[in-house]
């Protein structure tokens, strides 16, 4: 059996069994001492301080009879930051007891991947202790097929990390078994799958388990509290990872790549209500983006404005015809018009907006260039949100939030009328910001922190301390 999986199976399965195993070698006092420093491990990462250090130190070496004078302390400690952080347990369910095990496990958040996480946690950290993480120079880029000196130590990490089932440390070349291994790794870093190590690649290599387990642990918290307020039926928008999930009854209705702002148009993290539904949308050009991207095409081109069927209206709301030439000159002065392209063929929001309230004026929609979802990096637009799986959306708020459905039918074959539909019920939207989590299957996922906003700070400035 291969090191890693050994590891991992006394970081996981055992615990497994050491908190749902009535037959466990280990007494349930033990038990409830080991749920008590698995839960310390995530808040050291979280909120490092001497105390919590300390606690967890004496739980891992101290003497039984050590620990168990010092439990209800630390119970304390651990209620109060599972309190301050919003993160849901069960400790307000259990009646008072001697019973240090239901105790401990009580204050456990509730959330479902909170075991896969305490478990991938103290995996990292295990892996932190015994093996060095040094970064890597490759000087340049590998594909298969090329050799290097560093192929054995990337063929490791890619086995350590669970992307790679054995390595041969004798091997220095870039076969097709580490290339299989790659894609693994880059699907699960949100990176381009091509078994290319390039600078994004190598630098998730170079990212040490020890900050792998501080983004799982702070990105646990986060989404932990967050989710636990909301109501059975939301859309979420997970920025970092371009993703969009709707979810209804607890049960997860849709799923779609998305597009994003840029990072120095950044999509705001926000919540909100989605309270329209617009078929066949105009825009309506805001003033910055006409001054950024707009105009230095028209002064290229002074037919670009009726090229994209942009209509031009003075202050008073009047439409101004002019010529390709006299665009073009205008476009060089300070341009006192605004543009609205019409609906139809073209438009940039392509078929569908959704509206919801927020002091940013971004929205969900539509998108002429459904070529842009088949990037790795989808952090490229302005700041609204491109939905690539739309008309699944908007068939979804047909059937069950859409006031007049008879209308949403008969407008179906009109390309060119813009047609803005009320709901019977808003739909909550929330954009969040998760770097990294663990997924369905069991498997840590990560993800570029496009705008910085790690609480760790930015890994790439970490890598290099």
């Amino acid at each position: 059996m291969p090191l890693r999986n050994l590891v991992y199976l006394i970081c996981t399965g055992f615990l497994l069994a050491l908190y749902y195993g009535p037959a466990a070698a280990m007494d349930r006092a033990d038990a409830g001492l080991n749920s008590l420093r698995y839960q310390l491990q995530l808040v050291n990462l979280v909120r490092p301080s001497e105390h919590s250090e300390d606690a967890y130190h004496l739980l891992h070496s101290g003497t039984l009879q050590e620990k168990l004078g010092s439990a209800e302390g630390i119970q304390a400690d651990l209620k109060h930051f599972w309190q301050t952080k919003n993160i849901p347990n069960n400790i307000n369910r259990v009646k008072a007891t001697d019973d240090l095990y239901l105790r401990a496990t009580a204050l456990e958040p509730t959330s479902s991947d909170y075991l896969p996480v305490s478990n991938r946690l103290r995996y990292l950290l295990w892996l932190s202790e015994h093996y060095p993480w040094k970064p890597l120079v490759i000087g340049g880029w590998l594909k298969e097929g090329d050799y290097h000196k560093s192929i054995p130590e990337i063929s490791f990490r890619l086995n350590m990390l669970g992307d790679l089932d054995s390595y041969d440390s004798n091997n220095k070349q870039l076969n097709r078994t580490l290339v299989t291994s790659l894609l693994s790794f880059q699907r699960r870093h949100g990176l381009k799958q091509d078994a290319v190590i390039g600078p994004e690649t190598l630098r998730w290599l170079n990212t040490s388990p020890k900050n792998r387990a501080r983004l799982l642990a702070n990105n646990f918290l986060k989404k932990s509290s967050y989710l636990a307020s909301l109501d059975k039926r939301f859309l979420l928008i997970n920025i970092p990872a371009f993703e969009m999930v709707l979810v209804d009854r607890d049960e997860i209705q849709l799923k779609s790549r998305v597009i994003v702002g840029k990072p120095y148009r950044q999509t705001p993290m926000l919540s909100s209500q989605i309270s329209n539904v617009v078929l066949n949308p105009s825009w309506r050009v805001p003033r910055r983006l006409l001054w950024r991207d707009l105009l230095p095409k028209v002064r290229e081109d002074g037919s670009y404005i009726t090229q994209r069927n942009f209509d031009v209206f003075n202050s008073e709301g009047v439409i101004i015809e002019k010529s390709p030439e006299e665009w073009q000159e205008l476009a060089r002065g300070r341009f006192p018009y605004r543009l609205v392209q019409r609906p139809g063929e073209g438009n940039t929001l392509g078929r569908y907006k959704f509206f919801f309230a927020n002091e940013y004026n971004v929205y969900l929609h539509d998108t002429e260039d459904k070529s842009l979802f088949e990037e790795s990096n989808r952090a490229l637009s302005s700041g609204c949100i491109r939905i690539e799986n739309v008309e699944s959306l908007a068939n979804w708020m047909a059937s069950n939030l859409v006031r007049d459905k008879q209308t949403w039918v008969d407008m179906q074959v009109e390309r060119q009328k813009t047609q803005w539909f009320a709901l019977d019920n808003s739909l909550a939207v929330h954009l969040v910001y998760w770097t990294a989590w663990i997924d369905s299957e069991g498997n840590s996922q990560f993800r570029n922190d496009i705008y910085n906003q790690n609480s760790t700070g930015n890994l790439a400035l970490i890598e290099k301390r």
